[in-house]
């Protein structure tokens, strides 16, 4: 069976100098995007193709659903806040990062728990959006339960990137993107808890580990920063196949449509290649495998 059915195809030529936080919403069919630098959240209907972006005060960096359809939970880098698209209602979730904007928040998903997952960087974005020295070893690693403090999981991080579980939720997967490095965890099938980190996948050189998801048979689709691709890596940690894209900075991706088949994947323009001229586009990559609905963040009791 042939796995991916056609070329990458250009779905929205958004521009995005920095391309993030895929997370497909199958109630609006909808998937939801962000542009770090330019500080702004994108939604495209698959449906008619509107296009729709909020402007933000500061890095708009990943996003989750919620058990409230009508909000979503947003981490800024400095910050959680909970939005509502259609008001735009915005209010602070509680937790803020300490040391910002020395550091910032980075990649973040919700577990099948209903806990958010966090992590941090060193930041590397300016107070217009522009480009900053990025000092290595400054990112944290967060979990978000509604009603408890925050916990820290992990110091020493270059940039945390990819959060996905197994289909079984008993494996996490996260990376270190300048570690070139993916780590698997076990999980506590109870709790959401994770123990016993180990490398998954590390080495690979086209580009860094960026965003990931993953779909129904437990293969990781791993965005490669400046290597052009994504790979795809079986549940052992060997490499299973390489999708070439015609960019060359992938970072996020999420399954999306009414069956969960279609990868639609975010990239960047900053670094460019010369004649890249659909550089920070939504791309689109029609499969025969499935990827798992999107969790949900619980912050209601």
């Amino acid at each position: 069976m042939t796995l991916v059915t056609g070329e990458p195809r250009c779905l929205v030529a958004q521009g995005d100098w920095c391309g993030e936080g895929a997370t497909w919403s199958a109630d609006e069919g909808a998937i939801y995007w962000t542009d770090i630098n330019r500080f702004l959240i994108h939604r495209h209907h698959l449906q008619d193709g509107a296009t729709r972006s909020w402007v933000f005060d500061e890095p708009v960096v990943a996003l989750s659903l919620t058990d409230d359809p009508d909000c979503m939970l947003v981490a800024l880098g400095s910050k959680l806040i909970f939005w509502k698209p259609e008001s735009d209602e915005r209010r602070d979730q509680g937790f803020a990062l300490e040391g910002f904007p020395e550091v910032r928040f980075n990649d973040g998903r919700s577990d099948p728990h209903g806990t958010f997952w966090i992590g941090s960087m060193g930041n590397n974005v300016g107070a217009d959006g522009e480009e900053q020295e990025l000092h290595d070893g400054l990112g944290r690693f967060f979990s978000v339960r509604a009603g408890e403090d925050p916990r820290e999981w992990r110091q020493g991080i270059g940039i945390v990137n990819t959060l996905c579980w197994s289909p079984d939720g008993r494996r996490f997967y996260t990376g270190d993107t300048l570690a070139n490095e993916i780590r698997a965890y076990d999980v506590d099938p109870d709790t959401g808890d994770i123990s016993g980190e180990r490398p998954h996948f590390r080495g690979f050189d086209r580009g860094l580990p960026d965003g990931s998801a993953i779909d129904v048979d437990g293969y990781l689709w791993n965005c490669r920063y400046g290597g052009g691709c994504i790979v795809r890596i079986a549940p052992d940690g060997s490499i299973d196949r390489v999708i070439d894209m015609p960019v060359r900075n992938i970072t996020t991706c999420a399954f999306a449509g009414d069956d969960l088949s279609t990868l639609l994947v975010t990239t960047a323009s900053m670094g460019r290649a010369k004649g890249d001229r659909l550089a920070g586009s939504l791309f689109a990559i029609e499969t025969n495998t499935k990827g798992l609905p999107e969790n949900r963040f619980r912050h209601r009791k």
